[in-house]
């Protein structure tokens, strides 16, 4: 491994606008998404809040295409990054995978695979894996962008499966992070994780705001309040499809929203 300072990196302003126009979303005959429309800013960390069943997860599977992929699911509408349409019919799925990364719910790094492997394995399946040296390079950039080089920098050949849930989930981001992504999905990330993990993995979004776009699925209230500059909220009634009922500002979503049932969820008062 190269000898290189190990301060984190400072936040380089970036493209990765992404705008939803439309989107409808089914499972079969079932629509569980109608007309939603959100502008995610670039650089900025979009939080998706509101009750379990609304949408929210389908949505943000959406952003990178991940949705079209189970049997019997169908979209419509359009997302642009960059004012450039994703599900346009020339673009290859890699790419559109390579600009916008996920990090899921519970940590999925490949746990015979090494630390310094699972950091490469995107750039490796991609087939885009560079020479020896840059590959040092991006394994050190990535794991400090992730906020875990200083914890793993000298035992990067143990496997991933031998680092704790939190560092999991943080080799995960790192994983992402290494093919370049201009957008990062995460869908409740912190949910199977302890509260000095989360800690831990809200810091990262907290260093990673403003080198990149984050969009990120949370239930949790004060950590969408923590970690977002913008929030939309999420409702589905009886029967009905998902649809954004407010977005706007974190803050004034919080403090003082428009809707009142955004006002009785973010205050708990029911989902």
């Amino acid at each position: 491994m190269t000898e290189l300072d190990t301060a984190v990196l400072p936040a380089v302003p970036t493209s990765g606008g992404l705008v939803a126009r439309g989107v409808d979303a089914w499972f079969g005959d079932h629509q569980v998404l109608s007309g939603v429309d959100l502008t995610m800013h670039a650089g900025e960390v979009t939080a998706l809040i509101g009750p379990s069943g609304c949408g929210k997860s389908t949505f943000l599977r959406i952003l990178n295409r991940m949705h079209e992929q189970v049997r019997g699911a169908a979209m419509a509408g359009e997302v642009l990054l960059d004012g450039e349409d994703l599900y346009d019919a020339g673009r290859r799925l890699t790419e559109t995978r390579a600009l916008v990364g996920m990090v899921f719910q519970k940590p999925n790094p490949f746990p015979t695979m090494s630390i310094y492997d699972n950091v490469l394995s995107g750039l490796r399946l991609t087939h885009r894996l560079p020479d020896s040296d840059a590959c040092d390079e991006i394994v050190w950039r990535s794991l400090v962008q992730a906020s875990l080089w200083d914890e793993v920098a000298g035992r990067l050949r143990d496997p991933g499966a031998s680092l704790s849930g939190g560092q999991q989930q943080r080799l995960c981001i790192a994983r992402s992070l290494a093919v370049g992504p201009k957008v990062l999905l995460m869908d409740e990330p912190c949910s199977a994780l302890d509260p000095t993990s989360t800690y831990r993995v809200e810091e990262t979004i907290g260093q990673l705001r403003g080198s990149l776009t984050i969009v990120i699925v949370t239930h949790n209230m004060q950590q969408a309040s923590r970690v977002s500059q913008r929030s939309a909220f999420f409702l589905a009634g009886r029967g009905e499809p998902g649809r954004i009922v407010e977005a706007g500002d974190t803050r004034q979503i919080f403090e003082d929203p428009v809707d009142p049932r955004t006002s009785d969820y973010v205050h708990g008062r029911f989902g």
